[in-house]
């Protein structure tokens, strides 16, 4: 028996994460990828990793731009792995990683009652965010211990505009309803390979993770629609990230709180 046919379009297709990415979803029978990048100098990564890039801005193109390249495309899924990468300033980085991120939001729900939607369901959006992102005005997550309430005032004093943009995205995501989607949350990534193994849910943010298992997490979402809904934490750990994950969507609980 085959496997379920997937098209999927990424967005940030260069990103370290996405590259890693694309590499599962391409040994992936039945799989084509389309990763969409700014610079048409990293096209050639791009192609290495197997998928078919596409030039698109962000910052440039409209949501009608968008949405008309989807409708072209014709996703199952999407990943929306952009961001500015510290290049550019706060300005570039809220057009990015916030205003960038609502376009795509926008782009597709603009699908719904399409022609691409019109025979099929409409694309389901997975979103690579970040651990920690929350309402700073609010108390702290009741699992957070003294050192995680430490690390997280060294988070938001180091990285607070890009916390701050990944919120707006995520809290303006989690209002939709016209589509289905998930945000990823991972800590900060280390440098070391990927072991298959984390905590997934709650999870404490002295406990740092690879790309290659960032990467995984995402990869295994590709099959689990089960996970609509959720916001999931990812630090490191030593569970075998399938069955983390798996548990946590059939627990059904958020860990991303507006």
């Amino acid at each position: 028996m085959s496997l379920k046919a997937f098209n999927v379009v990424i967005f940030g297709g260069h990103g370290k994460v996405s590259l890693r990415l694309t590499r599962l979803l391409t040994s992936r029978p039945n799989t084509a990828v389309t990763s969409i990048i700014r610079n048409p100098d990293h096209a050639v990564g791009i192609q290495a990793a197997g998928a078919t890039p596409l030039i698109l801005s962000l910052e440039d193109n409209s949501v009608f731009d968008l949405s008309s390249t989807l409708k072209d495309i014709k996703p199952s899924v999407i990943y929306f792995c952009a961001g500015s990468g510290g290049i550019g300033g706060p300005e570039r980085l809220k057009a990015v990683d916030e205003d960038g991120a609502i376009k795509v939001f926008d782009a597709i729900e603009s699908l719904s009652g399409s022609s691409l939607t019109k025979d099929l369901e409409s694309p389901r959006l997975i979103l690579l965010s970040s651990l920690d992102v929350r309402d700073t005005s609010k108390p702290h997550p009741e699992h957070y211990t003294p050192e995680d309430i430490k690390h997280s005032a060294a988070f938001h004093q180091a990285i607070g505009p890009y916390l701050i943009a990944k919120y707006n995205a995520d809290k303006n995501l989690s209002a939709r309803s016209s589509f289905k989607w998930t945000i990823l949350r991972p800590n900060w990534y280390m440098e070391e390979s990927g072991v298959g193994k984390g905590q997934i849910g709650k999870g404490h943010l002295s406990r740092n993770i690879s790309r290659d298992d960032v990467a995984k997490v995402l990869f295994l979402l590709l099959e689990r629609e089960g996970a609509h809904g959720l916001g999931i934490d990812l630090v490191g750990g030593e569970e075998p990230l399938e069955d983390g994950l798996d548990t946590f969507i059939r627990k059904g609980e958020s860990d991303f709180v507006v």
